[in-house]
């Protein structure tokens, strides 16, 4: 997977995150980033990575973003693995 792909995949997180009622306060809670913050750090991998590993806590909200997207199960973390700062030798 290409950076520019796991960035949009994140972005695309974000933008499932922010229209779901129930998902949206628990971003927010777990990273104290209101929307404004989120806008204004889009172009940060590290913020993005985070998204990516809000959304990959829950196999649940993988799936439900995934069926939504019509990607696979494993292209969050995929996706989140090739951010900068986030290679672990466990994801190739």
């Amino acid at each position: 997977m290409t950076p520019d792909r796991a960035e949009t995949i994140a972005l695309e997180a974000l933008a499932w995150i922010a229209a779901d009622e129930e998902l949206l306060p628990q971003l927010a809670g777990a990273t104290g980033a209101s929307l404004e913050d989120a806008r204004d750090r889009v172009a940060d991998p590290a913020f993005l990575a985070g998204i990516l590993e809000f959304l990959t806590m829950e196999d649940r909200w993988i799936r439900r973003f995934c069926d939504d997207r019509g990607l696979a199960y494993d292209e969050p973390m995929t996706a989140l693995m090739t951010l900068p700062g986030q290679m672990r030798p466990e994801w190739p």
